[in-house]
């Protein structure tokens, strides 16, 4: 299976400046292995959105999956009590 491409929203860079720098290793390895494998174990796609969702501790990675470019589009990165809310 070919590797896909992982590409971050602008407003990802703001999300991860929040979160403790021993946290956002781990975020990245996690984001990292969505290249070999975008629908890894423990996945769940939110209802009613064309996106999925994987934990990393308490923090949550949403993302889009173009398959036919493909291309992961990492969207949002947050602590699960927020990640969900519309702002």
């Amino acid at each position: 299976m070919a590797s896909f491409e992982v590409i971050f929203k602008q407003s990802v860079a703001k999300d991860l400046r929040q979160i403790p720098k021993k946290d956002v290793a781990r975020i990245l390895k996690r984001i990292e292995a969505l290249r070999a494998e975008p629908r890894p174990p423990g996945v769940e796609k939110l209802s009613g959105q064309e996106k999925y969702r994987i934990r990393q501790g308490v923090y949550r990675i949403l993302y889009e999956i173009k398959n036919n470019e493909l291309i992961v589009v990492v969207v949002k990165i947050g602590h699960r009590r927020d990640v969900y809310r519309i702002s």
